[in-house]
């Protein structure tokens, strides 16, 4: 079935509209407390929340947990722990801003009252993100849980997630150099 040039305008216009109702629907959660459910757990650091019906991608702040799609150690039991902290739950969250990648950054609390940012560090499963926070609880925090050997600092040394993404970034541009070498 063809669309005339008509009903191709009129899906490019509600496209259009509906692009930017959600982009508007974003930049208004900025700095905000709201309430949502946590309705996916992608990695130890990053959640799935619905909030009035739409869904979108919550970055925790002030952490960086280790990652879970490079394999890296502790990966999948930061995943797990958060899961444990706050799905299906109906969490608070103190939004800031927006990353790069389009997800609200914020603090969540879970439906016990507890900051789970601060968990997942006092837990053992995220590191304190200096570069992007200079809140000197998370860097308390973090030193208890090296100190107790609690969580992935069980390991004799363990790698900050920052180090372990750009060590992969420069083995896969190595192993994509090598490739292309060899089909030369």
């Amino acid at each position: 079935m063809r669309f005339s040039i008509l009903n191709k305008f009129l899906i490019f216009f509600l496209f259009s509209v509906f692009a930017s109702a959600q982009n508007q629907f974003k930049e208004n959660l900025s700095y905000k407390t709201f309430s949502a459910k946590v309705i996916g757990i992608s990695d130890g650091d990053t959640m799935e929340v619905l909030y009035k019906k739409t869904p979108f991608k919550i970055r925790l702040a002030h952490i960086d947990a280790p990652e879970k799609r490079g394999k890296q150690p502790f990966g999948n039991n930061a995943k797990m722990i958060l899961s444990d902290l706050c799905f299906g739950k109906i969490v608070t969250e103190k939004a800031e801003k927006y990353d790069r990648y389009k997800r609200l950054i914020a603090v969540i609390f879970n439906d016990k009252g507890e900051n789970v940012n601060h968990q997942m560090i006092m837990l053992g499963m995220a590191w304190h993100y200096k570069k992007y926070s200079g809140d000197p609880v998370y860097s308390n925090l973090e030193s208890e849980a090296r100190k107790n050997r609690v969580g992935l600092w069980q390991g004799k040394n363990p790698i900050a997630p920052w180090l372990w993404r750009e060590n992969k970034k420069k083995n896969e541009s190595r192993n994509f150099k090598s490739r292309n070498l060899r089909y030369s």
